[in-house]
């Protein structure tokens, strides 16, 4: 985000001081609210499906420092997307391995889409209240609202250690899967290769933005009758 923000202040656009704070302050609150609370309903998902391991190495909590990386947070900040530290989880001790491994997955895309949509409430709530007084704080909730929409389909991209590698286990026939581990040393190369087609493409960003268009929509329709 702030990378951006960046890049279009030396493109000539017109960027003011305010926006750069806003977008420091929006992802600061990505970093130290939305993505503990992702991560922790990896956690409590994993919890309540029977795996105590969450809960022992300390990823049961809401404490973000419990759950920052550090390089991670700072993607955050530069270019509104990036990573905590995964949470372990022990597929011995659930009851449905494959099954519950994708609803542990599932539970941290589908944590930032609940967040997107309350931010996109507070957001549209501030306009129909209050106005462009609050333009400072629309923008803070847009803001963040963005990046954790543009975070859950970001990391339903099917390749470890995305989440959505674990929904892809669970499709997949195990022979099929196998296979493709075969080639888990070429991840990080694979995922290098999916960020630079992001930046040319932007499919994901596309995506979120029509996920937040239609969240918009249905706020908009909610205090419609204000």
């Amino acid at each position: 985000m702030l990378f951006n923000v960046i890049i279009n202040a030396f493109s000539g656009g017109n960027i003011s001081f305010s926006s750069i704070i806003i977008s420091v302050l929006a992802s600061l609150a990505v970093v130290f609210l939305t993505m503990p609370i992702h991560e922790y309903a990896h956690a409590l998902i994993g919890t309540k499906l029977g795996d105590p391991t969450p809960k022992y190495t300390g990823r049961l909590s809401l404490n973000p420092f419990n759950h920052i990386d550090y390089m991670g947070a700072l993607c955050i900040v530069l270019f509104g997307f990036g990573w905590a530290k995964p949470v372990q989880i022990n597929g011995r001790n659930l009851n449905n391995p494959k099954r519950d491994m994708m609803l542990i997955a599932l539970a941290g895309p589908i944590a930032n889409l609940i967040i997107a949509f309350v931010c996109v409430l507070i957001r549209v709530a501030l306009l129909t209240f209050i106005g462009d007084s609050a333009m400072l704080f629309i923008v803070f909730f847009s803001y963040i609202a963005q990046i954790n929409c543009y975070l859950a389909f970001f990391n339903l991209i099917p390749i470890p250690p995305f989440d959505g590698s674990r929904v892809l286990t669970a499709i997949l026939p195990n022979k099929y899967y196998y296979t493709l581990m075969r080639y888990e040393r070429y991840f990080t190369i694979i995922i290098l290769g999916v960020i630079f087609l992001e930046s040319r493409i932007g499919l994901v960003s596309r995506i979120s933005n029509i996920t937040l268009s239609g969240m918009l929509e249905l706020a908009s329709l909610l205090f419609s009758r204000f």
